[in-house]
């Protein structure tokens, strides 16, 4: 196995997390490169490219210093579990936390928390095999009050673990117009990607939780966009509920 540099590292779990999750994903060898990420030779020698690139909320809203602070803790929860976990497990994972909004964990439950929850990945994790790719769901109905649901995914060439809160980059008044730019910004880009010569070309947009500040269907807004693009396809992944939008 090739060492890689952490972001293809992560890169690679991601796709094929999105094979699992594509019932018509390709069948073929899928090869890391650059400009794309991603190559897959088919069955027929066709070539497929897959640029893959993360949702940033472009319209995020701005967070108090109460939010703030909040996140604060959050994040200091995450890494409790974190070092109390690998202290005693060799797995490396890529683990998204989302959090309830009601709910907070005080400082004077953290480390009751994360033992609990390092004691439950753990569990979950103890007879599945590191050579193998595996993905682990755990919902508010086994965990503390305060954590709605974490997401545990595992593929042998992750060295370096991956810890982090669910929208870690904020949350978006505008979905379909980040969208839009993500689309957008990679279209531009599309000439470098097809001096490879490849048959297809394909952009993964994948983002941790779709969601916004409004109480209406996010996904089926999003769903119900007419979005365009120079890519045969264009895919939005929600990572936390392993959905799947085809886009274009």
């Amino acid at each position: 196995m090739t060492m890689q540099p952490d972001k293809k590292q992560l890169e690679i779990l991601l796709i094929n997390y999105f094979r699992e999750s594509l019932p018509d994903f390709p069948v073929g060898v899928v090869i890391p490169s650059e400009s794309p990420d991603f190559t897959i030779r088919m069955k027929n020698k066709h070539m497929l490219g897959i640029e893959l690139t993360r949702l940033n909320p472009e319209n995020a809203i701005p967070l108090s210093e109460e939010h703030l602070k909040d996140i604060d803790e959050k994040e200091h929860l995450i890494e409790l579990v974190k070092n109390v976990f690998e202290n005693s497990t060799p797995h490396k994972l890529f683990v998204k936390f989302l959090f309830t909004e009601e709910e907070s964990i005080g400082s004077e439950r953290q480390m009751m928390v994360a033992v609990q929850i390092a004691n439950l990945i753990r569990q979950e994790v103890q007879n599945k095999r590191t050579g193998n790719f595996f993905k682990i769901s755990l919902n508010s109905s086994k965990l503390p009050a305060g954590i709605a649901e974490i997401l545990i995914v595992h593929h042998p060439d992750l060295q370096t673990s991956v810890w982090e809160r669910s929208n870690n980059l904020g949350i978006s008044n505008d979905v379909v117009d980040d969208i839009r730019k993500a689309i957008h910004k990679k279209d531009e880009k599309l000439r470098i990607y097809q001096k490879q010569r490849l048959n297809y070309y394909w952009l993964l947009i994948f983002t941790d939780r779709l969601r916004g500040v409004r109480s209406f269907n996010l996904a089926e807004k999003v769903m119900n966009h007419r979005f365009q693009s120079r890519f045969q396809h264009v895919y939005l992944f929600d990572l936390i509920r392993s959905d799947v939008f085809q886009l274009v």
